[in-house]
């Protein structure tokens, strides 16, 4: 009964990997915040194409007063200027979705809320506002992590509530990612 359920379970486990982010009621932020938590860090979010998904998907979690410092959704290039101190050089040789201007924008929360993490998202959900070079259902999230600065890049093109969730979750699993390597105890 349970010992075989137990085994199998490692077993899909050890085959899938980081794939596995919890087991039975946990969730991705679930996750996340027990990561938090047990590791003192703290996090502030910067964005533009989720709107305070990130933000409103990190502090479901009872306890999130523990680790979640700060959201901050900035539309507009010049909330991104003045708020986050992303340069206007980068926006105008870049554009607002780009992988340079969504790690000005994670730095940018981090230095702001003074926390340990700074998360941000970027991108066109859609269904309108797309090119050629960044169609519709294009994010790129920054993350500032343990002195270690990257982006990701994603393509997903649904309807504008599927990317803005396709998003969000995207950057909560680069967060866990990071989370699970970079501060590993």
């Amino acid at each position: 009964g349970a010992e075989y359920i137990q085994s199998a379970v490692s077993e899909i486990q050890n085959i899938l990997g980081d794939a596995i982010y919890g087991i039975g009621d946990e969730t991705l932020e679930s996750v996340i915040a027990s990561n938090l938590i047990r590791q003192k860090l703290s996090i502030a979010v910067a964005e533009s194409c989720t709107a305070g998904l990130i933000g409103h998907r990190l502090t479901n979690v009872s306890g999130s007063s523990q680790y979640f410092l700060q959201g901050a959704i900035c539309y507009s290039n010049q909330s991104k200027i003045r708020m986050l101190g992303v340069k206007e050089e980068t926006l105008n040789k870049y554009g607002a979705v780009s992988a340079q201007t969504a790690l000005e924008m994670a730095i940018g929360i981090r230095n702001l809320a003074r926390s340990d993490i700074g998360l941000s998202t970027t991108g066109i959900a859609g269904p309108s506002g797309g090119t050629i070079q960044k169609p519709v259902g294009t994010v790129y999230i920054g993350l500032s992590i343990n002195k270690v600065d990257n982006t990701f890049h994603y393509r997903y093109n649904r309807d504008r509530l599927s990317n803005k969730g396709y998003f969000a979750q995207m950057a909560l699993n680069q967060l866990r990612l990071a989370l699970n390597r970079d501060y590993k105890s």
